[in-house]
């Protein structure tokens, strides 16, 4: 928990001079990359709430990064998408990533970062068959 908090830390404070939070840019540049969606598949895929989902496409769309509009295909939804605005914000966004990214995997090998992901989804695994049960 502690090294998750840490990352977290390691992000926003990073992100701060994009003037974004973690979950802000991972939303954004989703949405981005993938196109417009449902506030429900955003919700599912960062795998929070839609109220929780609701407020970090609020804070986008203040800052003028996304829009929502009507669904074709059903009125009563709002699909979200990113906006022409947030385009070079995204490309920040990577470029912030790649270089933590460099830093927090230094002196990690290869074959040490593959046991760790094997091990994460064996857990990941395990704790949706503990889910499951509930």
């Amino acid at each position: 928990m502690a090294t998750s908090r840490a990352m977290r830390r390691a992000y926003d404070n990073h992100l701060a001079g994009v003037g974004l939070k973690l979950s802000e840019a991972y939303l954004l540049g989703h949405v981005h990359t993938h196109g417009p969606m449902t506030q429900t598949q955003l919700a599912e895929w960062l795998g929070i709430g839609r109220a929780a989902t609701g407020a970090i496409i609020d804070a986008l769309e203040g800052k003028g990064l996304v829009e929502r509009s009507a669904s074709a295909a059903d009125r009563r939804v709002w699909l979200v998408a990113s906006t022409e605005r947030a385009a070079p914000l995204v490309e920040e966004i990577i470029a912030v990533d790649t270089a933590l990214r460099q830093r927090l995997w230094t002196g990690v090998t290869q074959a040490e970062r593959r046991q760790l992901s094997e091990t994460l989804l064996r857990l990941q695994g395990n704790l949706a068959a503990v889910d499951e049960q509930n």
